[in-house]
């Protein structure tokens, strides 16, 4: 299996998101920019985690210019944000059905380990949303995806680069019956991925370091 490679989660390309469609794929679910497992993720909901990004973007960088470029590098924003909203059913979907769970406790101390880091809470933030796209409020839901997805990949016996990690995914995939919005392209459940998608999600995230999956 191709290592998939991640460009920050979200970025590169034009500055503005194409206008969003308000039914999936066949009309059964009006409003919908997906389904998984029969639960719709809204536009609105979709909407709301781009502007979220957005507000914090521009909290971050109040010059007119730099956010003028911040936007330029997060152009495909709402087609990230709504595959990785996705994904992160998906992986959770499979943890489960592994019997993977995380604690509260788990996520505070990966997130203390990554503070210290980064030099501070702030400066962590920051990171998150500069490389990842990860608005402030939903970092300790990313992080416990991540953490997730260490501990899926550990009670398999293998690594989230692995084939038997992304096989898992494609399982709960399926189970999952994941159907897009034809406006962000198809869900490939093979490689639990938008088929157009150019950035595909897990990194290995420690305490000590971060190592992009390719």
């Amino acid at each position: 299996m191709h290592r998939r490679r991640r460009t920050a989660l979200l970025l590169s390309a034009a500055i503005a998101a194409a206008p969003l469609l308000t039914a999936c794929g066949n009309d059964a679910h009006p409003g919908a920019a997906a389904v998984v497992g029969g639960q719709r993720i809204t536009v609105a909901q979709l909407e709301n985690r781009v502007n979220e990004v957005r507000e914090a973007q521009r909290a971050a960088v109040p010059d007119e210019t730099q956010y003028t470029q911040a936007i330029a590098k997060t152009g495909t924003l709402t087609r990230d944000t709504l595959h990785s909203m996705v994904l992160d059913r998906v992986l959770h979907r499979a943890a489960e059905d592994a019997g993977v769970t995380v604690t509260r406790k788990e996520i505070q101390e990966m997130r203390t380990g990554l503070e210290q880091q980064a030099g501070s809470a702030k400066a962590l933030e920051t990171a998150w949303l500069q490389r990842y796209g990860i608005a402030p409020e939903r970092l300790d839901e990313n992080l416990r995806l991540q953490l997730e997805a260490q501990k899926l990949a550990a009670a398999l016996g293998t690594d989230t680069s692995q084939a038997a990690f992304w096989q898992a995914l494609s399982e709960a995939s399926k189970k999952l019956d994941v159907d897009l919005n034809p406006r962000y392209g198809t869900w490939d459940v093979e490689k639990s991925s938008r088929v157009d998608a150019k950035t595909p999600w897990v990194r290995e995230v420690t305490a000590t370091g971060t190592q992009e999956t390719a």
